[in-house]
């Protein structure tokens, strides 16, 4: 990176914040006069281009219409880890292929831009979770969420758990609560109250379809605290369940997915197209942010370019963050390292239906840990939502890797397809050679919410309290869903909002 000295570092500084803002307002006044106490209102600046700093810079451009916001995105395209692509006949998600509606910001964003009419609900034929077991694809027992049974008739009928499996998840009722109030693993706490193949068969390979984590890691206060809370309500799981009238099935809970008729990238596409032209500055990787005065943040690029914001909201994967705020709070800087993410790997295959000589009974299935296999679930795209392959394909999703097989994250293209395709041969009788296959990386993506979270999140947010004008936003924090990211972002810019608003009154 080329050094630049302070004077011409000024220059750029004051040329960019002027004349950028000139430019956004049409105002030939700010480029005739450049005195400090006639230009525009410093921008508000968002680093990360990802779904939650979409969300933040379109909430930014609602709240605040006279002052131009500015959006930096080191790669290409927005969209984080979001993008539909066409390929040949097939329409692939390269991650997330759907988001949850019982939490409404997703919902509620896709109705303010307008396409709240393409949101598609899954087919009720296929809404149910399927598990490998033995080293065949059954089902979930119906009502079993997570780690709560809602029934006891699927629970003595499924060949998922062994008799003494079965009979130790039936004595949850009678497990007495733990006297300790401190954070606790989602491992421990599973076979603490449901017993040990429970925790094996079904908690761990559905809480990684979700986090791609070491349960024995993770905290339950930060990942299912509905649980924590039902345990010191009821006493027991069970009991919650039973006095629980919004209790849902696995069936049920599938109908509160949608997916936008175009693919996620239709959300990516509306929020960027939705912005004030000239908002969003691609390949443009922010190197590190330095906070001047109240009121004044300089962007360093990498290229050496300097911009100037009221305000930022960083909206990137917590190390990146890390980085970004190394000089401005290296106390900030090193709670934010210390967030862990996993890698992972998704192999899309397109096949004609009568290469799977085994019924297809569901939208996908999730592979337990203890079933010794290289993909933690595979899942069926056009089973969920029509109109992303021909009626005689399918679109088949392998996930690879996690925190606990990093490995296999990094395998080549060509054997991470040769994988995919051997599971799959095995577990659904796939035939022959894929039509389509593509591999879809994303490394450290996926932050790990360990013990000691809320913690460490409590204290990164007292830091960041003390830097005005500074935000964060994400999935490293309060969520790694979609609906959550967006109202990451939308809070962020809600708090600059009200932050800017106080200074003016």
């Amino acid at each position: 990176m080329a050094r630049i000295t302070q004077p011409y570092h000024s220059v750029l500084v004051e040329h960019w914040s002027w004349v950028e803002s000139a430019q956004a307002y049409g105002d030939n006044r700010y480029m005739a006069d450049r005195s400090p106490t006639h230009h525009a209102p410093l921008p508000i600046a968002v680093v990360g281009g990802g779904i939650s700093g979409l969300a933040a810079a379109h909430r930014l451009s609602e709240l605040l219409r006279d002052v131009p916001v500015r959006l930096f995105e080191a790669s290409p395209r927005v969209g984080g880890v979001l993008q539909t692509v066409q390929e040949d006949d097939y329409l692939v998600e390269t991650s997330a292929d759907n988001f949850i509606t019982k939490l409404p910001w997703a919902t509620e964003l896709c109705g303010r831009l307008g396409i709240a009419g393409d949101l598609l609900p899954t087919d009720p034929k296929l809404r149910r979770a399927l598990v490998v077991s033995g080293g065949r694809v059954v089902a979930v027992p119906e009502a079993f969420v997570l780690m709560s049974a809602g029934r006891l008739g699927p629970i003595l009928t499924t060949p998922v758990l062994s008799l003494a499996g079965k009979g130790r998840l039936m004595l949850e009722p009678f497990v007495s609560q733990r006297p300790e109030t401190t954070d606790e693993s989602v491992a421990s706490f599973a076979r603490r109250r449901l017993g040990k193949e429970v925790f094996e068969r079904l908690v761990q390979p559905l809480v990684a379809g979700i986090y791609t984590a070491d349960p024995e890691k993770l905290s339950m206060r930060a990942t299912m605290p509905q649980f924590v809370e039902q345990e010191a309500r009821y006493g027991s799981l069970w009991r919650a369940r039973r006095g629980d009238a919004n209790r849902t099935d696995s069936g049920a809970a599938y109908s509160k997915f949608v997916a936008p008729r175009g693919g996620m990238s239709q959300l990516v596409n509306a929020l960027a197209e939705r912005l004030p032209s000239g908002t969003i500055e691609l390949g443009v990787p922010i190197q590190r942010l330095t906070w001047r005065t109240p009121g004044a943040w300089q962007l360093i690029a990498e290229d050496g370019r300097c911009f100037e914001a009221s305000a930022v909201v960083v909206a990137t994967p917590a190390s990146r963050a890390s980085r970004l705020l190394a000089e401005a709070d290296p106390q900030l800087s090193d709670e934010l390292a210390q967030i862990e993410h996993a890698s992972t790997s998704v192999v899309v295959l397109g096949v004609r239906r009568d290469q799977v000589a085994k019924p297809i009974e569901g939208f996908g299935f999730v592979v337990p840990n203890v079933e010794r296999r290289q993909i933690i679930a595979a899942s069926f795209s056009n089973l969920k939502f029509p109109g992303r392959a021909p009626s005689d394909r399918l679109i088949v999703r392998v996930f690879m890797g996690g925190a606990l097989q990093p490995e296999l994250a990094d395998l080549p293209d060509k054997q991470s397809i040769a994988v995919a395709i051997r599971e799959l041969g095995e577990l659904i009788g796939l035939s022959g050679r894929p039509e389509m296959s593509m591999v879809c990386r994303w490394s450290r993506s996926m932050p790990q919410y360990h013990l000691g979270h809320l913690e460490r999140v409590a204290r990164i947010e007292s830091r960041v309290a003390k830097l005005h004008g500074l935000e964060l936003a994400g999935n490293a924090y309060h969520g790694v869903g979609i609906p959550q990211c967006i109202h990451s972002g939308e809070q962020a810019a809600e708090r600059v909002a009200g932050a800017l608003a106080q200074t003016r009154s």
